[in-house]
């Protein structure tokens, strides 16, 4: 199974707006800047957080997005499920009338477990721990010289 550039950019955008929270509101050339992600991709792809209630736009010259909770009651999967929707690696996992071997496929009982096991590992990782993870990324990052 492979994330899209759509959880997997949203997820870096998230993490950036934890590491900002209570700041304001985080422009989006700020958040282009910072995470490479173009300004018009950015705008597409807060469609989905914001209809999921996880971060609001604000207007004027000092807008930009922040987040609607405590980044320690909003998770990967969270984020990754207003994005991408439901993680399923077949479809058979999330829809019972796809296949008539339902009810008695081993193999479908490998994709449900593979899902489950990807739904609590996102669901494990809060974005407030998260940013802490990745200011400290950042921190040893500025301490490598180039080249070195």
């Amino acid at each position: 199974m492979r994330m899209s550039t759509k959880g997997r950019y949203s997820l870096r955008i998230m993490i950036e707006l934890a590491e900002q929270y209570g700041l304001g509101p985080v422009s989006v050339e700020s958040l282009s800047a910072k995470l490479g992600i173009s300004g018009k991709y950015i705008h597409v792809l807060v469609g989905g957080l914001k209809a999921s209630q996880l971060i609001a736009s604000v207007r004027g010259p000092s807008g930009g997005y922040e987040l609607l909770r405590e980044p320690s009651s909003i998770t990967a999967l969270d984020v990754i499920v207003a994005v991408e929707g439901r993680l399923a690696p077949v479809e058979c996992t999330c829809r019972d009338d796809v296949c008539v071997r339902t009810g008695r496929c081993v193999a479908r009982e490998v994709w449900s477990n593979v899902a489950t096991v990807i739904e609590n590992t996102l669901a494990g990782m809060s974005l407030d721990r998260l940013a802490v993870r990745q200011y400290h990324h950042n921190e040893r990052s500025d301490d490598v010289v180039p080249g070195s």
